[in-house]
């Protein structure tokens, strides 16, 4: 049998600061720092008009201690994959924007092993520290561009994760545009790794119902505003009529903003990320 992401993932050696990432496409990554194992927004499941499939099936995810959905759009809480992943790591705990734990629990995953969260919370699970952040996103454009409180009697629908693994704090953007405060918020948080999309938003999207993100240039200037350790861009490749472009990030960065290390992964193949100097 041949070896699974997971397990890949699990096989690289770590020193005290670092932690190991796989990307699978889109908004997908695991992470591993010491010995807590994560997964951010997996999308395991075959679905119409994906470009590539995801490297992870659902019954790979083993060993699974903490799996966070950012919000409930397919790409990020993909409901067929949800209780096979629970199956797969019966001792995950899945943390999810509190509207729509139901959505959790009905997918599959006993109530007793969902976490809901708002921003500005911090909890303590499965061995790590997790803090919430507001995304401004949309279930559909009739509710873009906010953060979901008139759908969700007044709490926060669309969420980032700062996760402190191994060392290391990540954040993972979820999907979001900028909003007011955005960058003086994450600032203050030393963030090693910024996980941010890509794929922008435009009229013509918009018009057919794509709610959007980020593009190149802002999460170029997010990441420099952010003093992120390291950039890694997200959410770009998955769709053909949704696409984004890691090389214009790369040229803006140049250009722009040299402060800012970049690193493009490529798919299922895991990178190592290193505390930043002052970090953490």
């Amino acid at each position: 049998m041949s070896e699974t992401s997971i397990e890949r993932l699990k096989k690289v050696g770590l020193h005290e600061g670092e932690a190991v990432l796989s990307w699978f496409g889109q908004a997908s990554f695991a992470a591993r720092g010491g010995d807590v194992t994560v997964l951010f927004d997996p999308f395991l499941s075959p679905y119409n008009g994906r470009l590539h499939e995801s490297p992870l099936a659902p019954e790979e995810a083993v060993g699974i201690d903490v799996v966070f959905c950012s919000h409930e759009h397919v790409d990020h809480l993909d409901v067929p994959s949800i209780g096979a992943i629970a199956d797969a790591s019966p001792g995950a705990v899945f943390v999810a924007p509190s509207p729509i734990v139901a959505m959790v629990t009905e997918a599959g995953v006993p109530a007793d092993r969902v976490v809901g969260m708002q921003p500005g919370g911090v909890i303590e699970v499965g061995g790590l520290t997790a803090r919430a952040v507001p995304a401004c996103h949309g279930v559909t454009m009739d509710d873009a561009y906010g953060f979901g409180e008139t759908l969700s009697g007044g709490l926060v629908r669309f969420l980032g994760f700062v996760v402190d693994l191994g060392g290391v704090r990540l954040y993972h953007a979820g999907d979001t545009i900028h909003f007011a405060g955005m960058e003086e918020a994450l600032a203050g948080l030393g963030i090693d790794v910024a996980l941010l999309p890509i794929n922008g938003r435009d009229a013509e999207r918009e018009g057919r119902g794509i709610v959007g993100n980020l593009d190149h240039r802002e999460a170029a200037w997010l990441g420099s505003r952010i003093g992120a350790g390291l950039l890694v861009p997200m959410h770009y490749d998955l769709f053909a009529r949704n696409l984004g472009f890691p090389g214009a990030l790369v040229e803006t960065v140049g250009r722009e903003f040299p402060e800012v290390p970049v690193l493009v992964p490529a798919r299922d193949r895991p990178f190592v990320c290193t505390t930043s100097p002052g970090g953490p």
